[in-house]
């Protein structure tokens, strides 16, 4: 896995195949879905949200967010997805991080992080098994997507926020 620094932001790559040279054949990869991702923030706590059992990878844990419909920007994507998912409207900040994986059984995935630190309404579970407020520190001990966990190991350790 490599890190880069980007005007204080990290873009996380994981097993991003290197392109291939133009003398080589390309043969089209897993399909690459975009996303935005929030991490909502109140008094050192973020929301994390556990996915339905009758979800392709369930129960495991993730950030808040969803997909970015043709036309959108990741910003609009988010706020839609947080008003569908949480019942809130959101106040997206600054992109704060990027993350491109792909997974071992295929797909592939561009996910875009922003921070939340204000949002109006009251947070209603319309999507996940579960959702919890959980200090940065104790995100380890969560299992997350696979895709997350090099920024969780960094929010942990204080790195990012």
């Amino acid at each position: 896995m490599r890190t880069l620094s980007v005007r204080s932001s990290c873009i996380y790559t994981g097993n991003v195949p290197a392109s291939p040279s133009s003398s080589t054949p390309h043969t089209p990869g897993p399909a690459l879905r975009f996303v935005a991702a929030a991490l909502i923030l109140r008094d050192g706590e973020v929301l994390i949200g556990q996915r339905r059992t009758d979800q392709p990878m369930a129960s495991l844990w993730e950030f808040p967010g969803g997909k970015i419909e043709a036309g959108e920007s990741p910003e609009q994507a988010l706020v839609r997805e947080l008003s569908e998912e949480l019942g809130i409207q959101a106040q997206v900040a600054a992109p704060l991080t990027r993350i491109r994986h792909n997974y071992r059984h295929g797909g592939a995935v561009d996910l875009r992080f922003f921070t939340v630190r204000e949002f109006s309404g009251e947070i209603q579970n319309h999507i996940y098994q579960q959702v919890r407020w959980v200090r940065l520190a104790d995100l380890p001990s969560y299992e997350f997507l696979a895709a997350d966990r090099g920024l969780i190991r960094d929010l942990a350790a204080g790195k990012l926020l």
